[in-house]
């Protein structure tokens, strides 16, 4: 039976995270590196600042009391408020108020900040719920992952996680790497805890986080057992590096004209561990193939961290779809047949993502006190991600035309004196002045276009892994049996009596 026992003690509540708290957390002196030197203060380098503040707005969202009852339930160990996100759902209603706080979130980053504090706090929610996973490494690793979860939703805490081995040699197993420390994984156990070496990715997020969490979603073979371990570092753990790929907020150099690539951007990380200690009591799967898989399928994980990421998705849709008809009413376009068969289709791409959202939540079923969410309705949906997001962008560029590519080369030509009022006269619609349109403009070029932009498009792609293994997810949960049931009905028919 999923508990979360052993009972653990009570423990005082603290008050809800604020914005303000969150950003004086993140000067920890953890180690980032940009374009070959070491970030002294997150918060106040050009490549983190604005995205950690929209983080912070987070935080403040949840902490506004009119808010209260949407993004906080009553901690069970403390009787604080504590965030939604890290709320185990028992009932159909209690998974419908994890994604009313979801959405409260996404709305606020409009779906562009793919990992979120509520992301990862979906996992160890999962993780929680079945601690038996864990116990069959050993009771201490359940206890752990219980401990750490409650830890993570009494501090309102900050995870990310990195759980994808490097591009380096995929030909080979983790354990038949050129070097076995290229791949993370344990190299030396002590007394008190563990040493972890080697590199893991994506990290996505892990810049503006409190907590790292390490583990391997990628299948693993007899022999790769230093690598098959699930465990959590802090950000300024000795010896951890992040290294972002380039931040796009580097380059925007005004928000007019990089609306969102200056304030959204998480920055993806490729992490290194140096000799990480790790001890005992953060350390949930050891040195264990068979619970390292079980983690993620045998426990609501993987169903809880992606229902936040299928609210988030369906958010950016909304967005899209919003940003598209502003547009097409902007220039004129709105009530013309083309447009609306375009706009309809659209539309009817975000309602499917939208019921399949809801999908999740009213064909779920309870097992031992815990709620599922239905793993049809959501790898469907992440399969069509994959296949769809592609052509809704490009119906949006379709829309678009070449708009795009004759909009003013920034927003000083529309305020330098020698060239404003050719911007006013020709860069306006019938509906708008030239500045609103260019800006409205801008904002769906920072969307699809952009680096920012093509990041996102390479993001959805591939946010579930490979499409064929979201695929085989499906094909895992789909019911051919009830489906080979009409076949077998279907031939079973009597024959038809043709005399006339």
């Amino acid at each position: 039976m999923s508990t979360l026992s052993p009972e653990r003690p009570k423990a005082a509540a603290t008050s809800l995270r604020t914005g303000a708290d969150y950003l004086r957390s993140l000067n920890d002196g953890r180690a980032v590196f940009v374009e070959g030197e070491r970030v002294k203060d997150v918060c106040k380098h050009m490549a983190f600042r604005e995205a950690a503040r929209s983080v912070a707005r987070l935080y403040d969202i949840a902490a506004a009391p009119e808010n209260r009852e949407v993004m906080t339930f009553t901690s069970p160990r403390t009787g604080g408020p504590v965030h939604r996100s890290y709320q185990i759902p028992r009932s159909h209603a209690d998974l419908r108020q994890r994604r009313m706080f979801h959405e409260k979130w996404a709305e606020a980053t409009f779906g562009l900040m793919g990992r979120s504090p509520d992301h990862v706090a979906g996992f160890f929610t999962g993780y929680a719920s079945v601690p038996e996973v864990f116990a069959k490494g050993g009771q201490k690793y359940a206890d752990n992952v219980v401990a750490f979860y409650e830890k993570m939703r009494d501090e309102h805490l900050y995870l990310s996680y990195a759980i994808v081995p490097p591009q380096i040699d995929r030909s080979k197993p983790a354990h038949k790497q050129s070097d076995p420390a290229l791949y993370a994984g344990v190299v030396k156990e002590r007394d008190d805890g563990i040493v972890i070496s080697g590199a893991q990715q994506l990290a996505t997020g892990g810049v503006l986080s409190d907590w790292l969490h390490l583990s391997c979603i990628h299948p693993l073979q007899p022999g790769d057992e230093n690598y098959a371990n699930c465990l959590a570092v802090p950000m300024n753990a000795p010896g951890l590096k992040l290294y972002p790929r380039r931040p796009f907020a580097l380059r925007a150099d005004n928000s007019f004209d990089y609306p969102l690539s200056s304030r959204f951007d998480e920055t993806d990380n490729y992490v290194i561990f140096d000799n990480v200690f790790v001890p005992w009591e953060h350390v949930f799967i050891y040195r264990n193939i068979e619970v390292s898989r079980d983690q993620w399928w045998k426990t609501t994980a993987h169903t809880l961290g992606n229902h936040q990421a299928q609210v988030r998705y369906v958010t950016k849709l909304r967005f899209l779809a919003g940003m598209a008809q502003r547009m097409n009413e902007m220039t004129g376009n709105a009530a013309t047949p083309p447009v609306q068969v375009m706009m309809g289709e659209l539309a009817a791409l975000v309602s499917i993502y939208e019921t399949m959202l809801l999908g999740q939540e009213t064909v779920s079923e309870i097992k031992n006190n815990v709620l599922w969410p239905s793993a049809l309705a959501l790898y469907s949906a992440m399969a069509m991600q994959s296949e769809f997001n592609g052509r809704m962008l490009e119906m949006v560029r379709e829309l678009a035309g070449g708009a795009f590519i004759t909009l003013p080369s920034s927003l000083a030509d529309l305020e330098s004196p020698e060239t404003a009022a050719d911007m006013e006269r020709f860069q306006r619609s019938a509906s708008t002045d030239a500045k609103h349109r260019v800006a409205l403009m801008r904002l769906l070029w920072d969307f699809l276009g952009s680096e920012f932009g093509s990041r996102h498009a390479q993001y959805e792609k591939f946010y579930g892994g490979a499409s064929f293994i979201v695929k085989m997810n499906v094909y895992r949960n789909f019911d051919f049996k009830r489906a080979g049931a009409l076949v077998d009905a279907a031939l079973a028919l009597p024959p038809v009596d043709t005399a006339e």
